[in-house]
């Protein structure tokens, strides 16, 4: 295993916190926020339906069941990422920046 190279910074920022020099500077205001706020992230107060092909829903089926966890959660994740902005469809991002170089092509 090679040993990583720290610059003279990262070694002294390494031995302050090996010293326990570090402390958190999470109030107990901001932590109760923040867990407010991950309650509210997981709340599961709406029901939907929707209708799929039984390809995808196998499929689904499947994935979920790798990852250990129930199809619906999996689902219901999926869709959470995607409306966060953190899930994109990257064909449509291909599409939208070919579109954009088109454009200042012209």
């Amino acid at each position: 295993m090679s040993k990583l190279k720290l610059s003279k910074e990262e070694k002294e920022i390494l031995k302050d916190f090996e010293a326990g020099e570090f402390k958190s500077v999470l109030t107990p205001k901001r932590k109760k926020a923040i867990q407010a706020s991950a309650e509210e992230t997981f709340k599961k107060d709406k029901r939907i339906n929707i209708r799929i092909s039984s390809r995808d829903l196998e499929s689904l089926q499947r994935r979920a069941l790798e990852e250990g966890i129930p199809y619906q959660t999996l689902v219901s994740s999926v869709l959470h990422k995607y409306v966060s902005g953190s899930l994109r469809d990257v064909t449509a991002n291909k599409a939208l920046n070919k579109d954009a170089q088109k454009t200042r092509a012209r």
